[in-house]
């Protein structure tokens, strides 16, 4: 305690700065873990403990506050997310006082419940998510899959989910780096992760996606569940294997159209000649009903013995899946590539059966140069962003020919 005080009490310091804003964090943390632990056997210890870093942070104030900058890395996305506060203003001292006055006197005895804390020692952000939201924004690693990218969240419940939107949309390995730095970022202003507070979506498997938050910040995670049930939009009239993965998958995509701002379509047949994006509620109407309507045209041919209606439905819906885009469009090991890639190895069982049946069939999925494969593909679309010069971005219909009918596939590309 003897050296905290006395560092605490160092004017112009750095470290003692670094110090206080550990304290207040830690405060934070405990009362709220207070809250939820009635019957924990050291209950007692940490209200000790909080009086203890109550008084250490009261009574340890720098006659001198000059905002001292933490020493960060150049050129880091990540710095300027926790910054000190300007000292208040003389004349506004004796309001300050008298509102800690005020807060400490509704105290009762051995009940702990958070104070006004002096204007100067936090600096109060509209959004407390804010500032790491812009920094993962601005991080090159980031950016890179992203493109230019404005926040358009207006609380922080909105916020958390916006973060973690992004980064399902960038590859896996990166993402779950920059979700570790995060998830230690929100715990530096008062903010606990939470993994019961989920929103849950349906699919074939229980998959974590994100968690949720508690403390100054209260929002909710995001959980794959094989215990919810379709979208109420959907009709499940066969229930085989397939048809149960493709329709779960389906809602994934419905919830995401009717929360994520950023998503866009380029399904041909609601409007071959560009990307559009799923705000306008004309374009939202017509790429919803089609996928819907595709989807049930799958279930429906499942139960025919034709196998090439059954394949060229499974064509059709999967065109659909994969022309909901972001732009720029996703990387292909990002949570989201992996999804679509996922969808689309469901058109190797209906052409093996279609095989089975006497007729020849080839498939192909259209990556690479876009010199080596528009030959395959028609009615392709060039983005100015996103992936790299010359190659696909996305393969929005795969390449197919049955017995002797070609069907062209269809991308999105970058311009050289």
């Amino acid at each position: 305690m003897k050296h905290l005080s006395k560092l605490l009490a160092t004017s112009d310091s750095d470290l003692a700065w670094v110090l206080r804003l550990g304290l207040h964090g830690l405060r934070t943390q405990l009362l709220v873990a207070l809250e939820t632990s009635a019957n924990d056997s050291g209950r007692e210890s940490c209200e000790e403990l909080l009086k203890e870093i109550d008084v250490l942070l009261k009574s340890n104030i720098p006659p001198s506050k000059i905002s001292p900058t933490l020493p960060m890395e150049n050129n880091s996305p990540w710095e300027d997310i926790l910054e000190p506060i300007p000292a208040a203003q003389p004349e506004k001292s004796s309001q300050i006082n008298t509102e800690i006055q005020l807060q400490s006197e509704k105290i009762q005895p051995g009940i702990i419940k958070p104070e006004t804390i002096e204007l100067e020692e936090l600096k109060l952000e509209k959004l407390k998510l804010e500032k790491i939201a812009h920094s993962l924004i601005c991080d090159r690693d980031i950016s890179n899959y992203i493109g230019e990218y404005q926040i358009c969240s207006d609380n922080d419940a909105q916020l958390w989910d916006e973060i973690q939107y992004l980064l399902l949309r960038v590859p896996e390995k990166i993402a779950s780096i920059r979700q570790k730095k995060i998830l230690k970022l929100v715990g530096e202003i008062g903010v606990i992760e939470n993994k019961q507070n989920l929103k849950q979506l349906p699919f074939i498997r229980t998959e974590y996606l994100y968690p949720g938050l508690t403390g100054s910040v209260n929002a909710q995670g995001l959980l794959l569940s094989d215990q919810i049930d379709f979208d109420p939009r959907l009709k499940l009239v066969n229930s085989d294997v397939e048809n149960v993965f493709l329709g779960k998958l389906v809602s994934i995509c419905l919830k995401f159209i009717d929360t994520d701002p950023c998503l866009h379509h380029a399904l041909k047949s609601v409007d071959r000649f560009g990307v559009r994006s799923l705000q306008s509620e004309s374009e939202k109407s017509k790429y919803i009903a089609t996928l819907i309507e595709r989807f049930q045209r799958v279930q429906l041919s499942s139960d025919k013995r034709d196998s090439i209606t059954a394949l060229r439905a499974k064509l059709d819906l999967d065109e659909a899946i994969h022309s909901l885009v972001y732009l720029p469009p996703v990387e292909r090991y990002s949570w989201w590539g992996k999804l679509q890639q996922e969808a689309r190895r469901t058109l190797d069982m209906v052409v093996a059966k279609a095989r089975e049946a006497g007729n020849q069939v080839q498939i192909r999925p259209l990556w690479g140069t876009y010199a080596d494969i528009y030959t395959y593909s028609k009615d392709d679309l060039r983005l100015e962003t996103g992936g790299i010069p010359g190659e696909v971005s996305a393969c929005l219909r795969v390449y197919a020919k049955i017995n002797d009918e070609i069907l062209p596939g269809r991308v999105l590309f970058r311009a050289s």
